[in-house]
């Protein structure tokens, strides 16, 4: 076995055994005894796989402790089921050099079978609220994206003063934050076919967080700067580092595609925002409006 064999199997054996330690930890950290006792088995098919892969480089491989820490971390701010879809990720990617070595390593056939089985075993078993209700969360974030953009764009050109625009930002972002989660509140209270295990309460309370959240990021610029320009290019980057944080989260969660939401979304907000732009400008250049 030559040395680039060798080292491509330790690359394998270091992600195998940093899976044993994420899904340790994560078996540890859920709720549910199902949950954890599928986390657990996986941990140790992972740790088997490790064993036998040693048994050809000779090589004790050490876990890198950030990343697993990185994982854990994940999980508890942004779901279990993200990070899980994520390492699956890395494993597919694994899966290549698998075959590249098969021949080599017999055993090859059977590891492969198992991550399969793995992935089987956590789409099974993921059952999260907070992707129950991605469509409240969806809602809440398009509609302050777009509303809240292209009013500020608006104030930015007729009144250009930073903390007058912050404020009207502000008022009109939590009126709208309000409106929008008392109208998912009414509209899920009639609404038949509601997803199984959601409610109207906490579906508005969902839609009202990210409204509210996105409001915050938005309005911010306009606080800290005095020029209202240099807050709005601010705004609008933080608009783009938005729509492309959540499409990313939505599109491994939910394995959806990521370039075609990231990019419907992106277009509609700064399609909003320049149409607002120029309102704004049309305002105070031919109806006079100043503050």
């Amino acid at each position: 076995m030559d040395k680039k064999t060798v080292s491509a199997i330790c690359a394998i054996q270091k992600e195998e055994i940093e899976g044993y330690h994420i899904y340790r930890r994560l078996g540890r950290l859920i709720k549910s005894p199902n949950n954890a006792k599928v986390l657990n088995e996986i941990a140790d098919n992972e740790l088997g796989h490790y064993a036998v892969l040693k048994g050809y480089t000779g090589a004790e491989v050490k876990p890198s402790h950030l990343r697993i820490l990185a994982y854990v971390v994940m999980a508890r701010v942004l779901g279990l089921t993200f990070s899980l879809k994520l390492m699956e990720r890395g494993e597919h990617a694994a899966e290549e050099t698998y075959s590249g070595i098969g021949a080599l390593v017999p055993e090859v056939e059977g590891i492969l079978r198992d991550e399969d089985a793995h992935e089987t075993s956590l789409l099974a078993m993921i059952d999260e609220d907070r992707l129950k209700y991605v469509g409240s969360i969806v809602l809440g974030l398009n509609d302050a994206l777009v509303e809240l953009t292209g009013a500020l764009a608006g104030f930015t050109f007729a009144i250009q003063n930073s903390r007058t625009i912050a404020m009207l930002g502000l008022i009109t972002g939590i009126a709208a934050t309000l409106s929008m989660a008392a109208s998912e509140f009414l509209s899920r209270s009639h609404e038949d076919k509601a997803p199984e295990g959601t409610n109207a309460l906490t579906s508005s309370v969902y839609t009202g967080i990210a409204y509210i959240i996105t409001v915050t990021i938005l309005v911010l610029p306009y606080f800290l700067l005095g020029n209202p320009f240099a807050s709005f290019a601010i705004m609008m980057a933080s608009v783009i580092a938005i729509i492309f944080s959540f499409t990313y989260y939505i599109s491994v969660a939910k394995e959806t595609p990521f370039f075609s939401g990231f990019m419907r979304m992106a277009l509609i907000s700064i399609g909003v925002a320049l149409i607002s732009f120029g309102i704004g400008w049309f305002a105070r250049t031919y109806l006079g409006f100043q503050i």
